[in-house]
């Protein structure tokens, strides 16, 4: 089958290849044949060698399509089942699972390290343990979380991941307060569904930062009451807050930079909230005086900090009710051949996701 294959971390281009093996069916597991998967930042950051992913490998992780066939003791699901591909499933056994804290169970990890696919050249992972730049894909039965007929391939996978972090990040996480000010830094996909999140929550003013017009113009569309470029964040501190500070900044971007900016545009009290995904090396820094005198809750939020299933359904009742706009979100469809075109556009910094159409 086909799939689009990067051959070594820090490599910018992906091959894509016809040579592909799903691998590893078997009890409890089940195999989908994939229709459509977004093409998100964190795919990038793990080509770049930003998170860890070891080489090669498929990326990948925001997918939706069929269930082809289901192993053994698999209940719940049958071959021809729409499905969205969740990457960090919930063993429901963990002490995090068990403290319903479902997003930090570890049990997805357990197989990163286990190839998904296999070339005659040898082993090819799949990026979190998913892969979905593939026709088909193997995944443990808890990847594979059905849909309703009416919810189209391409939405579902953006559910799958960024639209679920960044709601999760407003609701779950921050627990944005209606009336409350909220700055928003990093408008991808990511921080647009964080945006649309503060609005659902009852965000008065809700500012946009990044230094892309176009993701800029975008954020207005999405709920922001205004957007800016970096270097006009502190001016629209001054005029939103009286300089006070936002009750609310996020951080959607995943750079110790940008984190300490957002800390320091975040009002006394405030909350800071990290939602983009760095790296192992890039550290974030307060003085402990500061930490205490400020008293700013600084909360990272994980697959937006809550149940990711409970999350998969709020995302599609809100998205029935026009409550949150998934459909212009995807504003580039390719065709597997053109990953490489869409990955420069993601570079750029225009596009707010990408749905690569298999």
């Amino acid at each position: 089958m086909r799939a689009a294959v990067l051959h070594e971390t820090g490599q910018e281009k992906l091959e894509v290849l016809d040579d592909v093996e799903a691998v590893g069916f078997g009890p409890g597991k089940v195999r989908l044949r994939i229709r459509a998967t977004g093409l998100c930042h964190s795919d990038v950051s793990a080509m770049s060698g930003i998170l860890p992913q070891p080489a090669p490998f498929v990326p990948g992780h925001e997918g939706a399509g069929e269930v082809i066939d289901v192993g053994d003791g698999v209940s719940g699901l049958s071959s021809g089942d729409r499905v969205l591909v969740c990457w960090l499933p919930a063993c429901g056994a963990c002490p995090s699972c068990k403290r319903g804290q479902t997003q930090l169970c570890l049990a997805g990890f357990m197989n990163a390290g286990t190839p998904n696919f296999k070339r005659p050249g040898g082993d090819v992972f799949g990026f979190a343990g998913t892969g979905t730049f593939t026709e088909e894909v193997v995944v443990g039965a808890g990847c594979a979380v059905p849909i309703p007929d009416d919810v189209p391939f391409e939405i579902a996978a953006l559910i799958g991941c960024g639209v679920t972090t960044g709601l999760g990040a407003a609701i779950n996480t921050a627990e944005v307060e209606a009336g409350s000010s909220v700055a928003v830094i990093g408008c991808g996909g990511v921080g647009i569904s964080t945006i649309q999140g503060a609005r659902v929550q009852g965000a008065a003013q809700i500012v946009a930062v990044d230094p892309v017009a176009p993701r800029r113009e975008a954020a207005l569309r999405f709920g922001a009451t205004e957007a800016v470029a970096p270097e006009g964040l502190a001016d629209a501190k001054q005029r939103v807050t009286g300089g006070e500070g936002f009750d609310y900044v996020f951080e959607v971007v995943g750079k110790s930079a940008t984190a300490r900016t957002a800390y320091e545009h975040t009002r006394r009290g405030g909350t800071l909230c990290v939602v983009g995904a760095g790296a192992t090396d890039d550290h974030f820094q307060v003085n402990m005086f500061e930490l205490f005198f400020d008293e700013k809750r600084i909360l990272p939020s994980m697959y937006g900090g809550g149940d990711v299933l409970r999350s998969y359904e709020r995302a599609i009742a809100l998205w029935r009710a026009g409550r949150i706009d998934l459909e212009s979100m995807i504003t580039h469809r390719v065709r597997l051949e053109e990953v490489n075109d869409a990955l420069d556009q993601m570079r750029t910094g225009e596009s707010l996701r990408t749905c690569i159409e298999l």
